[in-house]
């Protein structure tokens, strides 16, 4: 059976919320696109998953709506046969949104009636579904798709991604019985430790900062790891990869980490892959994640987790770090950074980050070396230089400040808007920057709006080549 997820970013929740200013207005009804994520094989279960993404809000104009009271709200099917229209154009699920105010949310025996009817409909227009949204008055949420006029699948999960993360389930995470949570249910609660057991998040690149970032995601409780390193461990990784033994050179990176992982006894399901993040195995373990952290210091990789959170809105928390040692004519300039990626905000394009033209050196390198190395003896490409400074304490630092970023997600202690977008770490001025980056006009990854929630289109993050 496959298993059912629906994400909705936090920009269309606010515009769906406006629906149900309190919880004695009468119900009220819009209309969503959805994106999709079809995934072959999850990589925790091995079964076939199925992840929507709000990709648009449709408003349902007010010469349409019929009637509504505190328990019903009908409206006409001819704004409905638009939407079909509208989804089949852009290649998207449609799907219908309503409110319940009066109680929590749940499908009604009206609803299952209705929803019937236009699942059939929907089917007969070559929709590939139909979604169904309902929104409770007391913030409750619930969710489900009609694959056909005869049965649908509930989904497992509703999660509702930006700054904030907030998860709604059916199952909660099994992390009750586990004592060694204590301290942290104390200062979150309960709840926080049910969603950590829920979750499934990606850890790319298992150096200096990756490295501890998984070892901290398994003891706070996390319940699904997936590692990607294609690298092995050698001398200079004993500084700084926690975990690694002397014993443990020329074995894979994430291996090590899989098996500190397991000797923890925590109770945390971890899954590796020894590859290049764009492989066809590790796609479906991105497209399954909730928060994938990025530790990798590859422009190429950088790009394409970028693109992966406007795509299919997984927040991405992107950890680099930038020293340069002391000289005759300067002081140590030593950098730390976290960068936090979901839809709506700025991509680390705009924010500088990620060199596009190394990025092309990078790929190329990796796919024809002997190409790579005829252009930089010509002088065509830079290549890489000498190995950049790294000491341990600054890139575990990182990696905490990282990892507290998702807990500023699930719980809010920074704020109301979760996660910081941008702090950057100077330890040799002693302070911390919190940088707020503009998005740049015409952006085609964080301000397209036909990325924004896409899912799955061909090319994969319609990434050429």
């Amino acid at each position: 059976m496959t298993m059912l997820d629906i994400t909705l970013l936090e920009q269309h929740m606010d515009m769906l919320s406006r629906l149900l200013p309190d919880t004695a207005s009468p119900e009220a009804a819009a209309y969503i696109l959805f994106g999709s994520a079809d995934i072959a094989a999850d990589p925790w279960t091995g079964t076939p998953r199925c992840r929507l993404i709000s990709h648009q809000v449709i408003e349902i104009p007010a010469i349409d709506m019929l009637s509504s009271s505190g328990v019903h709200v009908t409206w006409s099917t001819r704004s409905f046969m638009r939407m079909l229209g509208d989804a089949a154009m852009a290649d998207k699920i449609p799907a219908i949104f309503h409110t319940h105010p009066g109680s929590h949310a749940f499908f009604s025996e009206q609803d299952d009636a209705n929803e019937q009817e236009l699942a059939r409909t929907a089917h007969q227009k070559g929709a590939r579904g139909l979604v169904s949204i309902v929104l409770g008055g007391d913030g409750s949420i619930c969710g489900r798709i009609w694959r056909n006029a005869d049965e649908y699948t509930l989904a497992d999960a509703v999660q509702i991604v930006g700054g904030r993360y907030r998860r709604h389930q059916r199952q909660l995470g099994k992390s009750s019985s586990h004592q060694h949570l204590d301290r942290q249910r104390r200062l979150f609660g309960q709840r926080f430790n049910e969603d950590l057991a829920s979750l499934r998040v990606c850890v790319v690149g298992c150096g200096g900062t990756g490295s501890p970032v998984a070892l901290l995601l398994a003891r706070l409780g996390l319940g699904h790891i997936f590692l990607v390193d294609k690298d092995v461990i050698d001398e200079t990784n004993l500084n700084r990869v926690h975990g690694s033994r002397r014993d443990d050179i020329g074995r894979p990176k994430v291996e090590v980490l899989k098996r500190e992982i397991e000797a923890m006894g925590v109770g945390c399901h971890v899954e590796i892959a020894q590859e290049w993040i764009n492989g066809a195995r590790v796609r479906d373990a991105l497209k399954s994640c909730d928060f994938v952290f990025g530790c990798t210091d590859e422009n190429s990789g950088r790009i394409l987790i970028n693109r992966l959170a406007h795509f299919y809105g997984i927040p991405v928390i992107d950890v680099g770090l930038r020293m340069i040692a002391a000289s005759e004519l300067h002081g140590h300039d030593l950098n730390g950074r976290v960068t936090t990626i979901v839809p709506g905000r700025a991509c680390l394009i705009c924010g500088g980050i990620v060199n596009a033209t190394r990025a092309q050196e990078e790929e190329l390198e990796r796919n024809q070396p002997d190409e790579f190395q005829r252009r930089k003896v010509e002088a065509y490409v830079v290549g890489a230089g000498d190995p950049a400074p790294a000491v341990v304490t600054f890139t575990t630092e990182m990696a905490s400040v990282a990892v507290d970023e998702m807990i500023a997600a699930l719980t809010g202690f920074h704020g109301a808007e979760g996660m910081i977008p941008t702090r950057v770490r100077r330890w040799h001025a002693r302070d911390d920057r919190f940088l707020n980056v503009q998005a740049r006009e015409g952006c085609p990854v964080c301000q397209s709006e036909d990325s924004r929630g896409a899912g799955d289109v061909i090319p994969f993050l319609d990434m050429a080549g």
